[in-house]
């Protein structure tokens, strides 16, 4: 099974030059955006059985990442 990719050049294409801006002249959008890929490495970690969870463990995970993900998105449409 493959597994989708959850990183943010491909959730947010037309964004991909302002993620880049952001994360280098927005400490608390960098620090987000690491907050996020963190999560997100540890969903796949799951999903691929590298990492052992519980099923209300991954979903919480999956919840943290998917509010990172809003957040991240508001900072950049506000940006543009």
């Amino acid at each position: 099974m493959e597994l989708e990719h959850h990183d943010l050049a491909h959730e947010f294409p037309e964004f991909k030059d302002q993620i880049h801006v952001m994360k280098t002249s927005n400490a608390h959008f960098a620090k987000l955006f690491d907050e996020y890929h963190h999560a997100d490495r540890e969903v796949r970690r799951i999903e691929q059985d590298v990492q052992l969870a519980t099923d209300a463990e991954a979903e919480n995970i999956k919840k943290q990442r998917l509010t990172l993900k809003d957040q991240l998105y508001t900072m950049l449409k506000a940006s543009a």
